[in-house]
């Protein structure tokens, strides 16, 4: 409902017969652009900013372009990139050594047997094409030629660059897709001169070492040298000029990758229901990329997992369940269901048991299956549930165009009501939603709206538990003070007199610095004090529109409800701030540290 965004999605195809074979059984030889653009679509929910696409063409003679990228900003950004290709509009791309593509790029692309794609959505504040994905390192050998995209936030990336510069490097910019390029970039190096030198001492000459070098490449070696450098939650996916594909996961499991292969095409996406729908298979045919491990695909076509990190404490995102993932999946459409059903107990208590005089309603359109769930949950304890389509979504209005005061009055009319949907002051109204981060829709829009319906009274049911704790794997939520559960038990420890507890967090976050570790943070003490109910409480106080009479009630789920609803997926670092990596408590413990400077330094200035 609040419009989070997922940084990345990605996809990736690697044909492994002759082109003709495609144009023979499909009609066509741009089977897998084609494959790659659906692909890309049915992931457009996972990013919203930019797209872009690399591909590489095994056959390309000496000199002609091998290697190629086309990236666009902009929501349309799907359509734009592929339009260019039809249109053989490409836009000239300058690589690291001024290179740029030739006459017959438009031709070539069509051609190519290494497809990638990626869809962008910032978390870092960072826009511009130069940040879209795929980044792209130049180089007149095949196989230094580099092209990465990834689904990820690096929680460690300042470290790693004072480690680059201590090295002598001088990365040309400070984000952490640009130092994985360069980094990767430098270690692929290495891989490329150690093999030179096996070429030598088999006394290969000339084009013949290229030829043993390409053959011989092992993409294995250069993730083992520079993935274990890295914390946080990923999926990196690159390839070679050379012909090499991979795609890896953070040894915890944060964010999802999923693969499927046959005889003619072995894929990568971010999401299991994607890759079923564009290639007609059942679940069982597409497997998840296990944590840590690695999915390489060789210049010969031949593929294979290796185990490149150790595995650690699984953490696999729970949110990406409830909200990020597409509900078409067949787990993730199970578990949103239970999620929905955990919560009737407390549904049935905030009602005081008049199932009778109560209208069921959820928030469009993410909340739909929650509340299939929650309703299914109540008929089976033989309740007779009236249900209505009470909230509807405009989208056609886009609030984006518009900024202050006409933008939040755009907000406010981006859901409509069913008038008539309920009897006024006898029925009360239970609407669910899939989750309440920052409120800002609920104060400006949705409770207003309902208000006019005159319900008895409202109860709003999250099928996420409260959100305390800003996540810095790939979804934004990144301030502390964005999140109204925070905000609650903030107000409720200034309202008590215990801003000594501040203090002392604080002291403690700043002592904690560079000894961090995983899930231990002092922020969890802001809570401690108060019950769900006190900050459920403080929560309603604060988003309740002013002249507003209606009650509210918030119910949440509960962190049990959580693990029992989606048991494979235990990140829940959100709702407890059980951090997987120790980089995840240190930016924590910097957003405590940031918002008490921010207070004072405008407590001064007041």
């Amino acid at each position: 409902m609040e419009e989070l965004k997922h940084e990345c999605g990605v996809a990736m195809i690697r044909l492994l017969k002759p082109l003709a074979f495609y144009e023979q059984k499909y009609g066509t030889t741009r089977y897998g652009l084609d494959k790659l653009y659906l692909m890309m679509e049915k992931q457009h929910n996972r990013g919203q900013e930019g797209a872009g696409i690399a591909c590489v063409n095994l056959e390309a003679q000496a000199g002609t372009e091998y290697m190629f990228r086309e990236r666009a900003e902009g929501k349309n950004a799907i359509t734009e990139v592929f339009k260019r290709i039809d249109q053989g509009q490409l836009t000239v791309d300058n690589g690291s050594d001024g290179s740029s593509v030739d006459d017959n790029s438009q031709y070539t692309i069509l051609h190519c047997q290494m497809y990638m794609g990626h869809l962008r959505y910032s978390t870092t504040s960072r826009h511009g094409l130069q940040y879209v994905h795929p980044f792209l390192r130049r180089n007149n050998w095949r196989a230094r030629n580099l092209c990465l995209c990834g689904n990820f936030n690096m929680t460690n990336m300042r470290e790693v660059f004072e480690m680059l510069t201590r090295q002598g490097q001088s990365p040309r910019v400070y984000s952490d897709a640009y130092i994985m390029l360069e980094l990767m970039g430098h270690r692929l190096d290495r891989e490329v001169e150690r093999l030179y030198g096996e070429a030598k001492l088999r006394q290969l000459k000339d084009q013949a070492v290229t030829q043993y070098i390409d053959d011989h490449l092992s993409m294995e070696n250069v993730l083992k040298s520079a993935m274990p450098l890295f914390d946080g939650g990923y999926v990196m996916c690159g390839l070679t000029g050379s012909g090499e594909m991979f795609a890896i996961r953070d040894p915890w499991g944060i964010r999802p990758a999923f693969c499927y292969q046959d005889d003619e095409v072995v894929v990568v996406a971010s999401e299991r229901p994607v890759i079923q729908t564009c290639f007609n298979l059942a679940a069982e045919q597409v497997h998840e990329l296990q944590p840590g491990q690695s999915f390489i695909v060789h210049r010969n076509g031949q593929s294979d997992k290796q185990q490149i990190l150790a595995p650690q404490t699984l953490s696999s995102c729970s949110f990406e369940r409830i909200y990020f993932s597409r509900g078409s999946d067949r787990d993730i459409y199970q578990e949103r269901k239970r999620l929905g059903e955990m919560l009737t107990p407390a549904i049935v208590k905030a009602i005081g048991g008049d199932i009778e005089h109560t209208v069921f309603s959820y928030i469009p359109n993410t909340a739909e299956v929650a509340f299939c769930g929650m309703t299914d949950g109540l008929r089976r304890q033989n309740h007779h549930v009236r249900t209505e389509k009470v909230i509807w979504k405009d989208v056609k209005l886009r609030t984006f165009i518009t900024e202050g005061a006409e933008r939040n009055d755009l907000t406010a009319h981006v859901y409509d009501i069913s008038y008539g949907s309920l009897t006024p002051y006898e029925d009360t109204l239970v609407v669910i939603d899939d989750s309440i981060v920052r409120g800002t829709t609920l104060r400006e829009s949705i409770f207003k709206m309902l208000d006019r319906l005159h319900p008895k009274k409202i109860v709003m049911v999250s099928s996420a538990p409260q959100i305390r704790y800003p996540d810095y794997y790939g979804i934004d939520m990144s301030r502390l003070e964005e999140l109204c559960a925070f905000r609650a038990a903030i107000a409720l420890i200034e309202e008590r007199g215990m801003e000594s507890l501040v203090a002392d967090v604080y002291r403690e976050c700043k002592c904690q610095s560079g000894r961090e570790t995983a899930g231990d943070t002092p922020v969890r003490r802001i809570y401690a004090p108060f019950t769900m109910a006190e900050i459920n409480a403080k929560i309603v106080e604060m988003l309740r529109p002013k002249g507003m009479e209606t009650p509210i009630e918030l119910v949440f789920q509960s962190i049990d409800g959580l693990h029992e609803a989606c048991p494979n997926h235990p990140g829940d670092w959100y709702f407890t701030g059980n951090y997987p990596t120790a980089g995840g408590v240190r930016l924590v413990n910097q957003a405590f540290v940031g918002f008490v400077e921010r207070l004072r330094e405008g407590a001064g200035k007041g």
